[in-house]
């Protein structure tokens, strides 16, 4: 299925949600451009994550037509990298789609986009220093003498302006120009999830769409992520399906963490990131497993990983046997420090899965308290225990539900079960039944079929007597 973060990116700047000062203030420095080279070469867009920076970029470049180079500088971070791919870019001129040539004084223009640029972290020269593994030596130096050579527009994209700028990257604060994104408000973003339903065919309760738009927080691609994970396998969304949206602030704190062990070697620093998430060791070790092989393309330093993380596996294990949670602090260090120290480089990737083993267990126990909501139903009416018709539920009930439509119409009235419920009973596969089931036309059919029982039964009664 089509990632709607990139079906629903915004192809101009008009339709670009929220920010609309910080989007005058880039089309001033984008029309600079048009007359001559101007003296903010560069311009830093600065705000969280998730607010549209980096789709107000690639909008700009497709509504001047300039040609547009990305580099997302945690990918890439050593000044040759940036020199090779930034600097060599910024002082040639320029190609259509086609391959044609197109000078800059006819317009040709090409749109440097440097993405995460605050994640260039100075090296201190000190080899046993934690911190030199995040080190990225000469990096804000080329990018500040990119700048100063380049014939091209730059965009540098900032969650921490302060980050960026401090150390040996003062200087960018009068080479570029500072634009601030802020967080759109809720309405806004409930405004632009309302448009992809209607674009979509899907009927949504306005109250879910306005609970997604405020637990994000302005955070607008979580926003629309949210949304399509409660859209794939239904046109029609109502309340109910909210409770699936409780993970997602803790799934969002889990990968800033893989983002900390798989990007890093700072053991501090992952040591309080996962100490903030405060999550079972368990499943933290279930994250990295399933991601782990994304990550990491060099045998030997997945070798490595995997060794770390069964280690950590065997105290884990210690730990739940002994009932030792003091074990707890050695398993997370040698599993999240070891795994982090086992590379030898960064890797590109940026996109962590949620666990296999996680999701199915999450859906397990959703069929299991829909089954216990059903066998509490039949206990009631029928005055018996939980057990014993769960016990029913399993080996009669459902055989008889599925295979006799007149019993399933009669239960689903006289127990009140609901769509969910009918589901379970029918299993996915099931549809043209549920259908049934649910139309409350089929009340009249009921009547009928009754009538035809009882007549049939006064019939073969009447019959009986007379052999008899």
């Amino acid at each position: 299925m089509e990632d709607w973060t990139e079906k629903y990116r915004p192809s101009s700047l008009d339709e670009v949600v929220g920010n609309d000062r910080a989007l005058i203030e880039l089309r001033k420095w984008a029309n600079s451009w048009l007359k001559n080279i101007p003296n903010k070469k560069a311009v830093i867009l600065s705000g969280k994550a998730g607010i549209g920076k980096t789709s107000s970029a690639i909008a700009l470049a497709k509504d001047y037509g300039w040609t547009i180079i990305e580099l997302n500088t945690s990918d890439a971070r050593n000044a040759s990298n940036i020199k090779n791919i930034a600097t060599f870019g910024a002082i040639n001129e320029t190609f259509d789609d086609q391959g044609k040539f197109i000078s800059t004084k006819n317009g040709g223009r090409k749109l440097i986009i440097l993405d995460e640029a605050d994640n260039l972290y100075e090296r201190i020269e000190n080899p046993e220093n934690s911190e030199n593994d995040l080190s990225d030596k000469g990096g804000k130096k080329a990018i500040i003498e990119t700048i100063k050579v380049t014939n091209q527009p730059i965009v540098l994209i900032v969650n921490d302006y302060y980050k960026l700028i401090k150390g040996s990257g003062d200087s960018l604060r009068n080479l570029c120009k500072l634009i601030k994104f802020y967080e759109p408000f809720s309405n806004v973003v409930f405004n632009h999830l309302r448009r992809i339903c209607l674009k979509e065919g899907i009927s949504a309760d306005q109250q879910i769409l306005k609970t997604i738009a405020d637990r994000n927080k302005g955070d607008i691609r979580s926003a629309i992520k949210d949304l399509q994970s409660i859209c794939l396998d239904s046109k029609k969304i109502d309340k109910n399906i909210l409770d699936v949206l409780g993970y997602r602030d803790r799934e969002k704190d889990i990968f800033n963490s893989m983002r900390e062990i798989f990007k890093t070697k700072n053991i501090q620093v992952i040591r309080e990131s996962i100490m903030q998430l405060d999550a079972d060791p368990k499943h933290i070790l279930l994250w990295i497993n399933e991601n782990i092989a994304n990550e990491y393309r060099d045998f030997n330093d997945l070798a490595k990983g995997y060794d770390s993380l069964s280690k950590a596996d065997v105290f884990l294990g210690r730990t739940y046997r002994r009932q030792n949670y003091g074990l707890w602090s050695y398993a997370n260090d040698i599993m999240n420090g070891g795994v982090a120290t086992a590379k030898t480089r960064t890797y590109p990737n940026d996109k962590y899965n949620f666990p296999i083993w996680l999701r199915k267990q999450k859906e397990s126990k959703t069929n299991r308290e829909i089954r216990d909501t059903i066998s509490k139903k039949i206990s009631r009416n029928c005055h018996n225990s939980n057990i014993k018709s769960r016990n029913f539920l399993l080996s009669y009930f459902i055989p008889m539900f599925n295979n006799d439509l007149s019993f399933a119409i009669k239960m689903k009235n006289k127990f009140d079960f609901s769509e969910n419920e009918i589901k379970y009973l029918l299993g996915k596969s099931n549809i043209k039944k549920l259908k049934l089931i649910m139309n409350p036309a089929i009340e009249v059919k009921e009547k009928i079929i009754e009538e035809a029982e009882s007549k049939e039964l006064g019939e073969n009664t009447q019959q009986s007597l007379f052999d008899f």
